[in-house]
């Protein structure tokens, strides 16, 4: 079996396999795979699935993240509100358990950034772990849905919100924070499983000290010094220069090492931040425990374009010019996916998956992009055009699927460029910290997004599914030699793993930004599981796609004038059955 398949994961003081029939976890196993060893659905019986169940969460904001499926219950997570759902999957219609609504503070709808998600909750030792908009975490006995803690770890006044999902690692829970876009001070956080008690902060910007990086401990590949995180700022800068954690997290066992990803550096004028600005737009290495340090590796340095990499790390052991290589692998906002030691930090792989022209190529001897310096950003440089990719990434937010059955990535990708003119602006803190304008066009070839198949040993593209508009939603490989992604045009899609043939879709009735799933259920068969439920970054740029506010009648962006034709908001999970 491949590390994925593999795994054996401590929740606790009791060893727990991941058990190919539930998903506990965001990703479905520590490595970020989103990969199922299940066959029940298969490339020769897909075109028999049907619509199974479905349930409207009454929700009418953007539905990213995924179920948990935990002893033949079903946990959903709705964007604010944030009501959490347990749903009884041996009865006849899946009544709902017991739900549980929190408070959460409705000052965090006007700070959180694109739209007011939720990316999903975790399970652990039971007790149902999971983020509030407002900046809490909290703990939900998995059986009652009664709250066993809830700690806040985010301040809303300062511009911080918590719509990532957590992940929990033995008896730690880790949290980051967004809030790039009013300048906040990034950092991950370990919660204490039982209490909720903070057990330690880390810091992404500034002195060692905050930042963990001790000088026994810390051994970034290509960088050397110390305050590495503080010196490549202008004085103070990094007291308010953004590098949220708000995407996906993954961990090794074996090396003990925690990934995540950080995002832009505030402000988006970048003259007014001169230098690399570490560890914004980076990938860092801790230890859970205690949250020291390890190593640090910066994708876009010194960023003009709001290229996060809040992406996932997907963990897995693949072999690099004949030697077999413990890797994680990253589809970067900036349009280079990267196969990285994941021991060390050595980049050893560095391709375009998207169309990219702001850099050349990848230097993998100094790790740093070689720069066009045409499409270099700042005030002073006004309104630079047809820059590619643009602010939205070749990829965002939207998780990637690796499958140890065809060593294949399954990527949801979108193809387009933009225009980015900056303009200098003053921190005032819990307000936008910004100064941008970035209009976007579609990319090469007119479609704006694709879903691709992507060999990361060699950094190549072997197979694309064009699509009209951006794919958003997150990729699920099975087994069973298919691959499942949706459209924001509202189509859950099947596709064999290995030549990319589109085998089954389904019209979901709202365009789909959330990840696909599947479990076996208690009758033993195999089951798909999706949230529609239109929104995300795309909400504000899509015109008419909301019906219960008469005044609510924006045109549409004019890179994708018609997708209100095809979609409206209104969260609904979907569970599918041969």
């Amino acid at each position: 079996m491949g590390y994925v398949t593999s795994l054996i994961v401590m929740l606790g003081a009791a060893p727990v396999v991941q058990e190919d029939g539930q998903w506990t976890m965001p990703a479905k196993d520590y490595a970020a795979s989103r990969y199922s060893g299940l066959t029940g659905i298969n490339t020769a019986n897909v075109k028999r699935l049907r619509a199974a169940w479905s349930f409207s969460t009454g929700v009418l904001a953007g539905h990213e993240g995924q179920p948990l499926v935990v002893n033949n219950t079903m946990y959903v997570v709705t964007p604010y509100p944030n009501v959490l759902y347990a749903f009884d999957l041996t009865e006849e219609g899946y009544p709902l358990k017991w739900k549980y609504r929190p408070y959460v503070n409705p000052a965090a709808i006007g700070i959180a950034c694109c739209d007011v998600i939720n990316r999903g909750a975790f399970y652990a030792q039971g007790k149902i772990v999971y983020n509030l908009l407002d900046g809490h975490t909290v703990a939900v006995d998995a059986a009652t849905g009664k709250e066993l803690w809830k700690t806040r770890v985010a301040d809303v006044n300062q511009g911080e919100s918590t719509p990532m999902a957590p992940l929990v690692v033995r008896d730690r829970v880790i949290v980051g924070t967004s809030g790039g876009e009013y300048g906040v001070r990034g950092w991950v956080k370990g919660l204490d499983l039982e209490s909720g008690r903070i057990a330690w902060t880390a810091y992404n910007a500034g002195p060692d000290a905050d930042v963990l990086a001790g000088p026994e401990t810390f051994k970034p590949f290509y960088d050397r010094g110390r305050d590495l995180a503080r010196t490549s700022w202008p004085p103070d800068g990094w007291k308010h220069g953004g590098a949220p954690v708000w995407g996906w997290l993954s961990y090794d066992p074996a090396l003990d090492l925690l990934y995540y990803g950080t995002g832009n550096p505030a402000p988006y004028n970048a003259e007014q931040r001169p230098g690399d600005n570490k560890w914004a737009t980076s990938v860092l290495a801790r230890r859970p425990g205690d949250g020291a340090l390890i190593w640090a590796y910066q994708f876009t340095p010194a960023d003009n374009w709001d290229y996060d990499s809040v992406q996932e790390m997907i963990l897995a052991d693949l072999a690099i010019k004949g030697r077999r290589r413990k890797v994680l692998v990253h589809f970067d906002k900036n349009g280079f996916a990267y196969t990285i030691d994941r021991a060390t930090g050595e980049v050893l792989v560095a391709e375009p998956y998207v169309a990219v022209n702001w850099a050349r190529r990848v230097n993998l001897a100094t790790g740093r992009p070689e720069l066009d310096s045409t499409k270099l950003t700042g005030a002073s440089r006004g309104n630079v055009t047809d820059i590619c990719p643009t602010l939205e990434g070749g990829k965002n937010q939207q998780p990637a699927a690796y499958s140890p059955q065809t060593g294949l990535f399954y990527v949801p990708t979108n193809n387009m460029c933009m225009d980015y003119q900056t303009a200098p602006v003053t921190y005032l803190a819990g307000t936008p910290y910004m100064g941008v304008s970035a209009p976007y066009k579609p990319g090469p070839g007119g479609h704006l997004g694709a879903f691709i198949a992507w060999d990361a040993a060699r950094g190549k593209k072997l197979w694309e599914i064009r699509e009209p508009y951006p794919v958003w939603s997150g990729a699920l490989a099975t087994a069973g030699g298919l691959v499942f992604y949706g459209t924001l045009d509202g189509w859950l899609k099947a596709a064999d793993a290995k030549s990319g043939a589109v085998l089954w879709k389904f019209k979901v009735g709202s365009g789909v930004v959330g990840n696909p799933i599947t479990f076996t259920g208690p009758d033993r068969r195999q089951y798909v599981a999706v949230y529609a439920g239109f929104g995300g970054d795309w909400f504000l740029l899509s015109g008419d796609v909301r019906s219960d506010d008469p005044a609510d009648v924006r045109p549409p962006a004019g890179f994708m004038p018609d997708i209100a034709r095809h979609t409206s908001l209104g969260g609904i999970i979907w569970l599918f059955a041969l």
